[in-house]
């Protein structure tokens, strides 16, 4: 699994004009699934999102979490960060997890940082043609890949 973090002031989600997620200060969140993740990877990248220190204290350093500042989370499905565009100029996405299983996947990681912390969390529509607005603030952004984990064991 991979997530890519941006530390927002807001950001929202429309489908055809409604807005369907919407937060202020915290994190959105773009998710994508690959081929044989499981629950493993989504309870560790949740754990990873949560702790994640980002937030500026009182001197200006990163050195608070999303729990810490008591932000939002919002959380987009996007298959595409598992595009592979090495080989040619029409990126392939076999390495992503098919649908029924991406989808299985996406739900349990929004349903966990839901059980496991007090910060709001929206979403947008697993599979739907979304429009997301971040207003990325720093810029901060940061990539998490499961498969750097199993690299460093």
């Amino acid at each position: 699994m991979r997530i890519v973090i941006q530390r927002v002031k807001e950001a929202s989600v429309e489908i055809n004009g409604e807005a369907v997620g919407k937060i202020q200060k915290g994190f959105a969140v773009l998710l994508g699934v690959g081929q044989g993740d499981g629950k493993e990877e989504a309870e560790y990248l949740a754990d990873r999102l949560l702790g994640l220190r980002v937030f500026e204290d009182e001197n200006g350093k990163m050195n608070r979490s999303i729990r810490d500042i008591q932000g939002e989370l919002l959380i987009v499905s996007q298959f595409t960060l598992y595009a592979d565009a090495i080989g040619g100029r029409r990126p392939s996405f076999t390495a992503a997890a098919p649908p029924q299983a991406a989808e299985e996947l996406y739900e349990y990681f929004v349903q966990f940082l839901k059980e496991n912390s007090t910060i709001p969390v929206k979403t947008g529509v697993f599979g739907a043609d979304m429009l997301v607005r971040i207003a990325n603030d720093g810029p901060v952004t940061i990539l998490i890949d499961t498969a750097d984990r199993k690299l460093k064991k």
